[in-house]
C-alpha cells in the first residue's frame, strides 16, 4: 500500500536531530527524502559515538533511516547546481542552516520559490531568524535559557537537562506538522509557503501548564523535583525497597489509594478528602502515605494499586520500558527491510496501515551516483528510489 506522502519529494538539507527526525517521520509516511550531507564527514552525528553501529553511530541511525544518501559539496559550483535542481523539484525542503547560509548559495526560500512556487519550505533554527539569527541553535543551551532546567531536578539542586534532546525532538514534531499543514494548504491553493520552527518557540509551546501559570501569576515556577505543583499525591514515595510512582489525578483515585494501603480513613481526613487540601498539606501527606508503604515492596504495591485503579509503577530502565511495551503487544521497533538492527517505530498506529517498510539508513553517499544522474536528467524522470 502507498503511504499518504506517496509521490512527495523531500529535500533534506538538515542534519543532527530536529530536522533529520522530521524527514525521517515524513518517510515513514512515504515520502521520498533525499538527504543532503557534505562530502567526507556528513552529517555531524555520524561521528557521535559511542555507541558506534556497524556503519556509523546509533545517533544518526535514530533519525536518518528510509533516505536516500547524496554527498554534495555546497561550496562547489557543480554540487550546488545539483542541490539548486533538488530544491526546485521538491515538494519540500526542510533545513537547519544558519540564517542567511543558503540564500548565499542560491538556496533560500524565495530564490526556490521562485523557481517552484508550490515548494513548502520548513526552516528549523534555535531562535528565529531576526534578532535571534546569530544564537547558535543547541539543545542543551535552549534548555538552559528556555526555562526547562530551571523546572527540572530536585528542590535543593542544581537546574537539570532532560534525559535526551528533548527540545529538539518536540521542534521536529513540530517541524512535521508545519509541514503537513502546509501540505494539506497547497492542496487547496496550489501554492507552498515557508514554515519557521523555532527551538525556544517549541520549548515554550510545550511548557503548557507551568508556562500559563507563569503568565496567570507573574510567578516563574521552580523546580520541585518528582513532585507536581497542581496535584497531591503525583510524586514518588518510598516503599520498603525503593521508590514508587504514584499519580493520583482526582479525588476518587485518592480514596482507591487509600483503601488500598488499608487507610481509607485518609480519604476523611479534612485536610486530604480534596486535591486542594492535599497539594497544601503535602508534606503530612507523603509521611502518612509512606508510612504505610513502607510496609511493602514497590512490585507487590505497584500490583495492587494498578487492580485498584490507582496509576503506580517503579522506575524502570530504557530496557524495562522496551520490554514493557513488548509484554504490551505494543511492537516498539521496527526492523528495517533486509535485516539490521532493529529502531524504536513510527510512534502513531493507523488501522489502515499507512507507514511504510522502513530501510536502514544511508551509508555516507550511498545513492550519490543514483541522485546526481537523475538531478543531471529531465525533471519528468522519476527519481530510482530503489537504488
Amino acid at each position: 500500500m502507498n503511504g499518504p506522502l506517496d509521490g512527495v519529494l523531500v529535500a533534506d538539507f538538515s542534519r543532527v536531530l530536529a530536522g533529520p527526525l522530521c524527514t525521517m517521520t515524513l518517510a515513514d509516511l512515504g515520502a521520498t527524502v533525499v538527504k543532503v550531507e557534505r562530502p567526507g564527514s556528513g552529517d555531524d552525528t555520524r561521528s557521535w559515538g559511542p555507541p558506534w553501529s556497524a556503519t556509523s553511530t546509533t545517533y544518526f541511525e535514530s533519525v536518518n533511516r528510509s533516505k536516500l544518501g547524496v554527498a554534495l559539496d555546497l561550496t562547489d559550483d557543480a554540487d550546488r547546481a545539483l542541490g539548486q535542481e533538488l530544491a526546485h523539484r521538491a515538494d519540500v525542503v526542510v533545513e537547519n542552516f544558519r540564517t542567511g547560509s543558503l540564500e548565499r548559495l542560491g538556496l533560500g526560500y524565495e530564490q526556490v520559490s521562485a523557481v517552484n512556487p508550490g515548494v513548502v519550505y520548513c526552516s528549523i533554527t534555535g531562535f528565529g531568524g531576526g534578532a535571534g539569527a546569530g544564537l547558535p541553535g543547541y539543545d542543551f543551551v535552549v534548555q538552559a535559557v528556555g526555562g526547562l532546567m530551571s523546572i527540572t531536578g530536585g528542590t535543593d539542586g542544581e537546574p537539570t537537562k532532560v534525559g535526551v534532546a528533548l527540545v529538539d525532538v518536540l521542534t521536529g514534531k513540530d517541524a512535521v506538522i508545519g509541514v503537513l499543514a502546509a501540505l494539506a494548504a497547497r492542496a487547496r491553493t496550489g501554492r507552498g509557503c515557508r514554515v519557521e520552527v523555532t527551538l525556544l518557540s517549541s520549548l515554550l509551546g510545550s511548557l503548557v501548564n507551568q508556562a500559563q501559570g507563569y503568565l496567570e501569576t507573574g510567578l516563574p515556577p521552580g523546580r520541585m523535583g518528582n513532585r507536581h505543583p497542581s496535584i497531591a499525591p503525583y510524586e514518588m514515595l518510598r516503599c520498603r525497597d525503593g521508590l514508587l510512582a504514584v499519580a493520583c489525578g482526582n479525588d476518587g483515585q485518592f480514596a482507591r489509594l487509600a483503601a488500598a494501603l488499608g487507610a481509607a480513613e485518609l480519604a476523611q481526613d479534612e485536610r486530604f478528602a480534596t486535591n486542594a487540601g492535599r497539594v497544601a498539606h503535602r508534606e503530612h501527606l507523603v509521611v502518612a502515605l509512606e508510612r504505610r508503604l513502607a510496609h511493602g515492596d514497590g512490585s507487590d504495591w505497584q500490583a495492587r494499586l494498578t487492580e485498584a485503579g490507582v496509576p503506580a509503577g517503579k522506575v524502570g530502565t530504557v530496557a524495562d520500558g522496551f520490554a514493557l511495551a513488548e509484554e504490551l503487544e505494543l511492537s516498539p521497533t521496527v526492523t528495517p527491510a533486509g535485516g539490521g538492527t532493529p529502531a524504536p517505530r513510527h510512534p502513531v498506529t493507523y488501522s489502515t496501515g499507512l507507514v511504510q517498510e522502513a530501510s536502514p539508513p544511508p551509508r555516507l553517499d550511498e545513492h550519490g551516483t543514483a541522485v546526481r544522474a537523475w538531478l543531471s536528467g529531465p525533471d519528468d524522470e522519476p527519481l530510482p528510489t530503489g537504488s
